[in-house]
């Protein structure tokens, strides 16, 4: 049983998706429809919907999809961290249609201008709320923001960080630092997991290799261990270089050396453990 922790839909007659860009591949819509044939013929049993818009309609459709459909386990969505009702509204949530499989929250920090938004009183406020609701909380981020990660994770033990994408190294470039320092210290914190997700994205999209991904989940795996890490296939972004067989197939690569045990903590234990699936 393999378990995808990180994967994404849309459909543009619902909602533009902004951070598209207009020539982009991925400027069409993709659906559940579309990624279950291919989960399925990837041994994909059980999956991750992940928030892709930071608009508040999102979530509850995301929850009613996974109310219908029993290949989504679960969902990080978004709401507002910083509104004053957020217990309230995080509660609201998990009364809506397929409101228990809201496992986690996540907000495009990547593109927050500030970057320690994460320590911001209003945000550490709503990251509270979501340790009191018993979700976690999905990191997208770059490397100069990771400080801040490591910093927010310190002062709320209680509440689980999840990084998405390894937190966006520079592979194209095959620059580790300061990106491996600053991830380590965020993976000395006990209450931090992470994805390997991503690694196809942030590498380069014409000549990539399975060599130039190995240095990036060595470093992530040495510092988190297998118990704290979770594959996920960031679909459909993936697809702009390589099919989702593809990528579980070049992340079973990049993890051949583990033992039987390990390799079931990041394909299916840690996701289950973490999201409460």
């Amino acid at each position: 049983m393999t378990v995808d922790a990180h994967h994404h839909v849309w459909d543009l007659s619902v909602r533009d998706q902004d951070w598209i860009p207009q020539h982009s591949p991925l400027r069409r819509d993709f659906t559940l429809a579309d990624l279950a044939p291919e989960a399925r013929a990837a041994g994909v049993t059980r999956t991750v919907l992940v928030q892709t818009v930071t608009v508040p309609e999102e979530t509850p459709e995301f929850l009613a999809l996974a109310d219908a459909h029993d290949l989504i386990a679960g969902v990080v969505g978004w709401t507002d961290l910083t509104r004053p009702d957020i217990a309230e509204e995080l509660a609201r949530l998990r009364q809506l249609p397929g409101g228990t499989h809201l496992k986690g929250i996540r907000h495009q920090v990547q593109g927050e201008p500030d970057p320690e938004w994460l320590l911001r009183p209003d945000v550490r406020r709503g990251l509270t709320a979501l340790a009191d609701a018993g979700l976690t909380y999905d990191l997208v981020v770059l490397p100069h923001q990771l400080p801040a990660c490591a910093k927010a994770a310190e002062t709320l033990p209680q509440l689980t960080f999840a990084l998405d994408h390894l937190g966006k190294p520079p592979i194209a470039s095959g620059a580790l630092e300061p990106w491996a320092a600053r991830l380590r210290a965020l993976a000395a914190l006990p209450n931090t997991v992470c994805k390997l997700s991503g690694m196809v994205t942030e590498a380069d999209p014409a000549s990539w290799t399975v060599a130039d991904l190995l240095p990036y989940a060595e470093t992530v795996l040495e510092a988190f261990g297998p118990d704290r890490l979770m594959f996920g296939s960031d679909w459909p972004v993936c697809t702009e270089t390589a099919t989702y067989t593809h990528v579980l197939d070049v992340t079973r690569q990049l993890t051949a050396g583990l033992s039987v045990t390990e390799h079931t903590a990041v394909y299916e234990a840690t996701a289950r453990r973490v999201y409460d699936l």
